[in-house]
Formats: structure tokens, C-alpha cells, sequence
């Protein structure tokens, strides 16, 4: 009922205040902290509060009694979310709108899973930087389906995308650079021995797996055998504490390659599969959504 008054109803009453309010009373968890934080008076924003609850006809506070805790109710929780969604959207809707053709200024929103093509990223950004050094570049890391999510939302400008992806939705470049899938492993290992990994070696060992559904499509093909077969002990959207899992010996992580430093005194090591996986790496924006003029500078250096 709560999405459905604030997608309804709220959108056309809210005010970005109310809401900045209310997420600093979600942050603090507790309504005298968050009024200082505001430098308004704890009964205004008490009445601010209460005026949202009965707007959205809900409770989305729990006020404790002994320590005067505040704690979110479901829906709460639910408004929290929609909350920093809706002003992280506002405030990069403003600086679009703040844009100077003589003295540029803005920010760029480029969101990622792990893979080493973020370096063309970067790269492009100090190449534009030289002459654009005011423009801001905010960083989002998470698997393709959060990047996804946040792209459809507008609350990012650019996609980094490993492929198996779904590209109807979107506009993209592909990179000329490939990963590669492989093992993370101990260096003690049985298969550190071997120069790579064959769909026979992965039978019965401990795996940490992707949670991706196109990654098992795509894993499955190159098996010849069913992804469920494997025994996946654990699944990992980025692969940094996948990588202490397998440190510690818990299993082995099915991963690209480049993204965990193996030099120096590491205890792992990567091998990759055989015949060779590779990820192909692309970019990709919104079809049709216009982009800020920030965002067509990246793009265009990009580009060229």
C-alpha cells in the first residue's frame, strides 16, 4: 500500500525537505540528534514526522521509550530506500541544470561490477579532466542487475557490464579489451599445479559462484554439463570477500580475472579455464534518455 501512495499520491505533495528530514531521523535513530543535524527545533521536526505518517497513512516510525530509539517499520524501511533514490536523483537533476558552457561544472554517475576495463573509465576521465577538471566523476559498485536498476532509474548515467547482457534495453560501446573466466584459488592447492581448468577438474570441490542468473547460462554452455551439478557452497556479488573466503580456505571462487592482486605474499593464485572463457566488457546507457551534457563530453572522449 505504501509504494503505491508514494508512486500516487506523495509524489505530487512531497517535498525534498520532508524527506531530507525524515532520512536523517533513519540515520541517527533518534529525533533530538537528527534535529541538531537539521539546526531545527526537535518539536518541529516531531510535527514534520508526524505530518508525513498521516499523509502516507502509515507508521513509519517506532519511538522507543527508555532510550528514545528510533527504529523503521517495514514500510519505513521502504520509504527510506525510495527517500535516497529520490535525492540522489534531485541533486544530479540540478547540477545537469547548473551546467556552463563557459565555466563546466557537473557530475558524471558511472556504476560497475568488478572488472579491470575500468581503467579505460579512468583513463578517459583524465584525459577529459585536462580540460574539464571541474566536472566530478561518482563511482557505484555492484553486479549487473543493481547497475541495471540504477541505469533504468536515471540514477546513473553509464553501465559497466560483463557480458552475458541483456543490451535491448540500451545504447553501449564494446570493449576491445576481454576478461577471462577462471578458479581463484589457495597456492596450495591441488589444481595450483595445473597451467588451467577443465570442466572435469571442477567436479566435487567447494565453489564460490557469481550469483548472476546469465553467468550460469553461460558457465553451463561451457561445462557441458548443468551449472546445478557443480556444488556451489556459496554465491558473492563482488569478489572481494569472496577471495577471503577462499583464503581461508573455505572453497574456490568461479571468477574473470585481474581483479584480485596476487603479487607480494598472497596466498592465492588464479587458473584459467580451458577451452578459454572470455567476458566480453561493455558500456552501456538508457535508449532514448537524454543524456546531461556532462555525460555526452565523457561520452564523446569515449569515443574518440
Amino acid at each position: 500500500m505504501l509504494d503505491r501512495h508514494i508512486k500516487y499520491k506523495y509524489y505530487k505533495t512531497m517535498e525534498l525537505r520532508v524527506l531530507k528530514y525524515f532520512l536523517a531521523v533513519a540515520q541517527e535513530e533518534n529525533i533530538s540528534k537528527a534535529a541538531q543535524l537539521l539546526h531545527i527545533t526537535q518539536p518541529t521536526l516531531s510535527r514534520q514526522l508526524i505530518d508525513l505518517e498521516l499523509e502516507l497513512k502509515t507508521k513509519l516510525l517506532i519511538r522507543g521509550k527508555r532510550n528514545k530509539k528510533i527504529t523503521l517499520t517495514d514500510e519505513g524501511k521502504l520509504l527510506k530506500a525510495r527517500a535516497q533514490e529520490i535525492i540522489e536523483l534531485a541533486n544530479k537533476t540540478k547540477t545537469e541544470f547548473l551546467f556552463d558552457e563557459k565555466n563546466i561544472i557537473g557530475d558524471i554517475y558511472i556504476g560497475g561490477g568488478e572488472t579491470d576495463a575500468m581503467r579505460i573509465v579512468a583513463k578517459t576521465a583524465k584525459k577529459l579532466a585536462k580540460k574539464y577538471p571541474d566536472i566530478k566523476y561518482n563511482l557505484y559498485s555492484g553486479n549487473g542487475e543493481d547497475v541495471k536498476e540504477k541505469l533504468n532509474k536515471g540514477l546513473l548515467d553509464f553501465g559497466i557490464f560483463i557480458e552475458p547482457f541483456d543490451k535491448k534495453e540500451f545504447d553501449f560501446i564494446s570493449f576491445t579489451q576481454k576478461d577471462h573466466w577462471g578458479i581463484l584459488m589457495r597456492k596450495d592447492s591441488h589444481l595450483a599445479k595445473k597451467d588451467f581448468i577443465t570442466p572435469q577438474d571442477l567436479k566435487g570441490i567447494p565453489i564460490l559462484s557469481s550469483r548472476q542468473f546469465l553467468v550460469k547460462n553461460l558457465l553451463s554452455g561451457w561445462l557441458g554439463y548443468d551449472f546445478e551439478n557443480l556444488n556451489i557452497v556459496g554465491t558473492y556479488n563482488l569478489l572481494f570477500n569472496a577471495s577471503i573466503m577462499v583464503d581461508e580456505g573455505f572453497g574456490y571462487a568461479l571468477c574473470i580475472d585481474k581483479l584480485i592482486n596476487l603479487t607480494g605474499k598472497s596466498n592465492l593464485c588464479f587458473k584459467p579455464l580451458k577451452p578459454t572463457l572470455e567476458a566480453g566488457i561493455l558500456i552501456a546507457w538508457k535508449k532514448n534518455a537524454p543524456l546531461s551534457k556532462c555525460a555526452k563530453l565523457f561520452l564523446n572522449t569515449l569515443q574518440n
